[in-house]
């Protein structure tokens, strides 16, 4: 069976990595938004695993839990429990994200700052706050200098919280699923950047579209690539993340699919994703 576009890439990847080689560093830190309101596209599982092989790359990463379904928490090996310091904290401005950073479990190099349930009121509790949409900006950049790539995950909506993603960041990254409806929803995340770019964050771009669930099988994967790159030609990944049980089952461990099966299909193409974005924030120096 065929492993899709990943294959040679990931080949490459993998024995830089065995060579023990460092991956490019930014000249400053990589503060990416990883988004997309539309569920089920791959949201959390990106972040995850772009972090975790990132890190594996010798960087430095910072993974930041935006969504009160705390998933990538979990997927990280968190323990969510009520009232633990977490990312709600740092949103209303009782601690700083140094005060509540964890390490990410298995995945050596990641750092996280989890989410719990709490997080789910903030955005009504900061509905009447001064310079509500600037909370986590501030936080982030306090920190940004410890780290060579910032990955925030937004919960799937276009609320406040993932407005203050937006405004944190320079990048935005969008994983998008090789399906039928693919687009569908796109254009409203796109508003939402062009809005907070030129109200909030001059500095926000989308730099980076991530094609998720592809499946070499079908006609119908090769043809929903071909109208994204269509669309994107510039910031579109070479790499493709294919269908894979293994990505699915790694969660359900505490663990992203790099450690829970590395020598998998979707490990391959996660690391060989990460590669990709660490060469293109070298080349895109200024």
């Amino acid at each position: 069976m065929s492993e899709g576009p990943t294959a040679v890439v990931s080949r490459e990847t993998r024995a830089t990595l065995a060579a023990g080689e460092p991956w490019p560093r930014p000249s400053h830190a990589r503060i990416m938004t990883v988004a997309n309101q539309k569920g089920g596209v791959g949201k959390t599982t990106s972040a995850v695993n772009l972090a975790v092989a990132l890190a594996a790359g010798g960087l430095r990463v910072l993974a930041i839990d935006l969504d009160p379904q705390g998933n990538a928490t979990t997927a990280f090996g968190i323990d969510r429990e009520p009232g633990m310091p977490s990312v709600y904290d740092v949103i209303m401005g009782e601690r700083t994200i140094a005060e509540v950073v964890r390490p990410a479990g298995d995945a050596t190099g990641v750092s996280c700052v989890p989410a719990t349930v709490d997080l789910a009121g903030a955005e009504i509790e900061l509905v009447s706050t001064v310079a509500r949409e600037m909370r986590l900006q501030r936080a982030v950049a306090a920190v940004a200098a410890d780290y060579d790539y910032v990955l925030i995950d937004c919960p799937p909506s276009l609320g406040l919280l993932t407005v203050n993603a937006l405004v944190a960041a320079a990048e935005v990254l969008i994983p998008i699923q090789c399906e039928y409806y693919a687009l569908e929803g796109l254009g409203a995340l796109l508003g939402n950047v062009e809005l907070v770019r030129a109200h909030l964050n001059p500095q926000l771009r989308v730099s980076t579209i991530l094609l998720t669930m592809y499946d070499a099988r079908t006609r119908l994967a090769d043809q929903v690539a071909a109208e994204v790159r269509q669309h994107f030609p510039d910031i579109v990944l070479t790499s493709t993340i294919p269908r894979s049980v293994r990505i699915s089952e790694a969660p359900g461990f505490g663990q992203s699919v790099l450690t829970y099966d590395p020598a998998s299909r979707g490990a391959r193409a996660y690391v060989a994703a990460a590669q990709e974005i660490a060469q293109r924030g070298v080349e895109e120096r200024p």
